[in-house]
């Protein structure tokens, strides 16, 4: 007999992408495909299949429940569900059509790994991932927001042969634009060890992983594989409340003459995190924003 499946979609906003993959990874529904068009990063929808012997319909409409709070916490109207009952199919060649390059700022372009690089987008400087690992793909406004930071530190030319350090990495994509712009190396760590297989394999794929070490950990052990020697530039795209606990160890990982570039928060969260940073003798100021998400610079207070 063969298996039927839920198609799930739903529109995704900004503000809920992470939250929204997160909880159905934690409903154990893993496979999920996250779609935008390049015109139009802010419509993103959200994919899912289900298999649909596991998913009566008294299961689909708690599922409905469990995303309205995500969305409450936002300001947001609960997301709509649209379930589409499949025949069997390879599920993974319909979940990778949904995926497309996705060009980032003036240099970059996000190119799922199986797909071709675009004539259209040949000047361009390739990352390739695997989508499938989750952790951030570089569509979430606050990856976008250090993407384009990072290009600006370079510049009309690299970023130079600096050491960086990502702290909370994900897929590793922060990174692994770093070193495509002319860094010399990153360290970066993850608390979550699927996070750090997935940096290892997409740096694996763009033939980075002799300039990047990555390991499970946070803050001490990014310290630790820095060697004592603090880094030119620090990366930490996390949530507020996290960058705040983490932050009495920063001297640890950025040299004092260094810059950081610390996204995952929301506007309205700056205020503090800035105050807290100045205690530790930090100055962050926003710089860019989209959405409600920021993105803050920081320097050694002078």
């Amino acid at each position: 007999m063969s298996l039927a499946w839920w198609r799930l979609e739903l529109l995704a906003p900004p503000e809920l992408e992470e939250s929204l993959v997160w909880k159905l990874e934690m409903l154990g529904i893993s496979r999920v495909a996250l779609h935008h068009t390049p015109n139009a990063p802010e419509r993103r929808q959200l994919v899912a299949w289900l298999p649909a012997s596991d998913w009566p319909q008294a299961e689909r409409e708690q599922l409905q429940w469990a995303l309205v709070p995500l969305a409450a916490t936002f300001g947001l109207p609960p997301p709509s569900l649209a379930w589409v009952l499949q025949d069997d199919e390879d599920w993974n060649l319909s979940w990778k059509q949904h995926w497309q390059a996705d060009p980032v700022g003036e240099r970059l372009l996000i190119l799922p790994a199986w797909l071709p690089v675009p004539p259209e987008h040949g000047h361009r400087l390739v990352m390739r991932i695997d989508p499938g690992s989750a952790f951030g793909t570089g569509s979430h406004p606050t990856t976008r927001l250090c993407l384009e930071a990072l290009e600006q530190l370079a510049g009309p030319g690299s970023l130079g042969p600096i050491r960086v350090a990502d702290l909370g990495c994900g897929s590793g994509v922060l990174g692994l634009a770093a070193l495509l712009q002319g860094a010399a190396s990153v360290a970066a760590v993850d608390r979550d060890a699927l996070a750090v297989r997935a940096t290892a394999e997409n740096a694996a794929l763009g033939g980075l992983q002799e300039r990047l070490r990555v390991r499970q950990g946070s803050v001490e052990v990014l310290a630790e594989l820095l060697a004592g020697e603090p880094a030119d530039l620090l990366l930490c795209n996390i949530l507020a409340p996290v960058i705040e606990a983490l932050a009495p160890a920063f001297d640890t990982v950025l040299a004092p003459g260094g810059v950081g570039l610390l996204s995952g928060l929301l506007v309205s969260q700056a205020p503090r995190l800035q105050q807290v940073l100045a205690e530790l003798g930090w100055q962050a100021v926003l710089t860019a924003q989209q959405s409600q998400w920021g993105l803050m610079m920081l320097h050694k207070a002078r």
